[in-house]
């Protein structure tokens, strides 16, 4: 059973009368929008060893620094969602881009830290504004071509997040300055959305909507947006605890070579891409819940192997596996939250972004919490149960919905 097929009928005429090109430019906006968006959340992710430096911080100090950048993400969340609705995608991609570009140039020239604190509370508002943004852009556009689009959008994070560290890596290693490396990267990015913003769909107000007369619903009191985000919280649980204990793992139980430890992030990260390309054909021939129950199986499937086999290629086979089976969850849950009946594409998506960020914190302190009274392994394992979980709940949760 596959996705459920448009209505053309329910899209707004500003929509459904577009011309194949614009659809088209306005596709190839959105792409450019979730490239940026990863390639300036890794372009601050290779600086933060040199925050820790040039503002001489200790682990405490540091870790209260990247807390700055959550809370501000979470707080924009929890409170911008009505004005991106208001507004439309297109101002608000461009004003969080904007935002976000603007506070990187300034995070390694500000003179004091609580100057610092500031400056990446407002980069991650920023974050989240685009992120929402252009997530609901995304799923404006998929509804418009009637296919599935949305893995492959995150796909582009994914490309836009690696090119990010990559070429970062690769400047600063020629000598280029911090300051100009994050200055260069932060100009490119601006450029990039004056550019993409004009392609974006048109901005629909609630009322030229087809579906304006059904009456809006709080978000806050959606069972089907708490269902969604429970779900998404899970699965970031078990991405964010691969992010941050995969390479420990390989280094303090397998005991590979540091070289070989840095290649599990490497492969969650290569797994995860992979499937997002190819995610999109898979949702439109089989549907949403058989994707998830799949690809949750797969995770769970792939955890379990990298923990009873702890050995380096079985391992790096697993968490290959685990990248492989988590990485179509997020663009699927988001183009659920994009149409829930009721709430607003970026309202649906503000609520369920935020549960999902939570657990992208939560994930790796939980992980710790259990190593520390028990073993790395037994820690670890936690990541199985999430993603077993998600192939329970998940499908019941979008079948309900009929997604």
């Amino acid at each position: 059973m596959s996705d459920r097929s448009p209505d053309l009928s329910a899209l707004p005429a500003a929509h459904r009368d577009l011309p194949a090109a614009s659809l088209r430019r306005a596709r190839i906006a959105t792409m450019a929008l979730f490239f940026i968006a990863g390639m300036m959340y890794a372009s601050w992710g290779v600086h933060v060893p040199t925050v820790r430096d040039r503002f001489h911080l200790n682990p405490a100090l540091l870790s209260f620094a990247l807390l700055a950048v959550a809370g501000g993400s979470i707080t924009a969340m929890a409170t911008n969602a009505s004005w991106i609705a208001r507004v439309g995608t297109r101002r608000a991609c461009l004003s969080g881009g904007l935002m976000m570009a603007a506070c990187a140039a300034l995070i390694l020239v500000v003179p004091a830290y609580w100057m610092l604190l500031i400056v990446l509370a407002v980069f991650g508002a920023g974050m989240a504004t685009l992120d929402v943004a252009m997530n609901a852009e995304a799923s404006a556009v998929e509804q418009t071509l009637g296919r599935p689009i949305m893995s492959a959008l995150h796909g582009m994070f994914s490309v836009g997040g690696m090119v990010g560290a990559a070429v970062g890596g690769a400047l600063l290693s020629r000598g280029m300055a911090p300051e100009m490396h994050l200055a260069l990267t932060a100009t490119l990015s601006a450029l990039v959305l004056l550019v993409a913003c004009p392609a974006v769909l048109p901005h629909v107000p609630h009322a030229d909507h087809p579906d304006s007369a059904t009456p809006r619903a709080n978000r806050w009191r959606s069972p089907a947006l708490w269902a969604l985000g429970a779900t998404a919280l899970v699965a970031l649980i078990a991405e964010g605890a691969m992010y941050d204990w995969a390479t420990v793992y390989m280094r303090d139980v397998v005991l590979a070579t540091p070289a070989l430890a840095s290649a599990a992030y490497a492969a969650f990260s290569g797994g995860m891409a992979a499937a997002r390309f190819g995610g999109d054909a898979v949702r439109a021939r089989f549907g949403a819940p058989q994707l998830v129950m799949v690809s949750a199986s797969l995770a769970c499937a792939g955890m379990i192997g990298a923990l009873l086999l702890p050995y380096p290629f079985a391992a790096l086979t697993g968490f290959t596996l685990m990248g492989l089976g988590l990485a179509n969850m997020m663009p699927v849950l988001f183009a659920a939250a994009a149409r829930v009946e009721g709430i607003h594409a970026a309202e649906g998506l503000a609520h369920v972004a935020g549960l999902a960020y939570f657990g992208l914190l939560l994930g790796p302190v939980i992980i710790g919490g259990v190593a520390q009274v028990t073993s790395l392994p037994v820690g670890l394992s936690v990541v199985a149960v999430c993603s077993a979980l998600i192939a329970f709940a998940g499908p019941k949760v979008l079948r309900r919905l009929k997604i």
